[in-house]
């Protein structure tokens, strides 16, 4: 079933109600040029009305909530299969699924990654923007420190890695995000350098704050509650890395960031799935 809401707020109680209730998957989605966000709620047919009755009764008549639909099971452990291929990000990095044995031009690192239902393969538009600025700023930074605001995969975070951070700290609300992070970091190789952990923003000590680079791949209406702690784990000179946000948002964007102290420094732009994507380095 899907249901729009209207802002951050209403939003968490919805996934908070739905999940309550029986729900095993979201998906959420922005409309574009609006403050209206998408979720697309999953769960078993035995669950389906519980989850419906409890949406409405905690949102109110007005919610708009569409139909109920039966979906055809997936073997997810197959279904990644069907995309085999490796992806080039630059001289310097691709990316490969586990199963899939490619050579590597000379100096060039190779990121191992499982396609599972953690968000992050480097497929999506977002996500490559954020690898392809990572990439182009982490030679600036010897013995970087990076952290990786929703991590999913981990994919972000182990790129850096790989591209030479000293050690990075990946978090993310989803359950099933960190242990799939630990699994694409034991098959790179970089495990011991990638602290992972469930949780919010909140959760993360002050005392390790203080990142030379921070990512954060994130829809707008999830990055803006965020922004202000978040610029903060930014030490003065370092870097954020944003990503996951539509190109028609970058003029209201940059005033946000600049108030908090975050001066885009360059811009990347890539179309997908009808939209066009915005990734941005800043520096504090």
């Amino acid at each position: 079933m899907t249901l729009e809401v209207e802002g951050v707020a209403q939003a968490e109680r919805a996934i908070a109600e739905a999940f309550s209730a029986g729900a095993s998957g979201l998906e959420e989605h922005a409309a574009s040029g609006t403050g209206i966000l998408v979720l697309s709620v999953y769960a078993p047919q035995t669950r389906a009305a519980a989850v419906r009755e409890a949406l409405q009764a905690a949102l109110g008549p007005q919610l708009c909530l569409g139909p109920d639909q039966v979906l055809e099971p997936v073997d997810w452990s197959n279904a990644w299969r069907e995309d085999l291929r490796p992806l080039v990000i630059s001289p310097r990095l691709l990316v490969c699924p586990v199963s899939l044995q490619v050579k590597t031009a000379e100096g060039q690192q190779r990121l191992w990654i499982e396609y599972g239902q953690a968000f992050g393969t480097g497929r999506h538009a977002s996500t490559r923007l954020a690898l392809e600025l990572l990439d182009g700023c982490l030679p600036a930074l010897p013995q970087a420190r990076l952290l990786d605001v929703g991590t999913g995969s981990g994919i972000l975070a182990i790129a850096a890695l790989l591209l030479g951070a000293t050690s990075a700290i990946g978090f993310d609300l989803d359950l099933l995000a960190a242990p799939a992070a630990h699994r694409n970091a034991r098959r790179n190789r970089v495990e011991t350098r990638l602290g992972l952990f469930t949780g919010p923003l909140a959760a993360l000590s002050p005392g390790v704050r203080g990142f030379d680079v921070v990512c954060a791949n994130l829809l707008r209406s999830e990055l803006l509650p965020l922004l202000p702690p978040l610029a903060a784990c930014v030490r003065r000179g370092g870097h954020a890395v944003f990503s996951g946000l539509l190109a028609s948002e970058e003029a209201g964007l940059v005033a946000q960031l600049e108030a908090h102290g975050l001066r885009p420094i360059a811009a990347r732009y890539a179309e997908d799935g009808g939209e066009r994507w915005l990734g941005l380095l800043t520096q504090r």
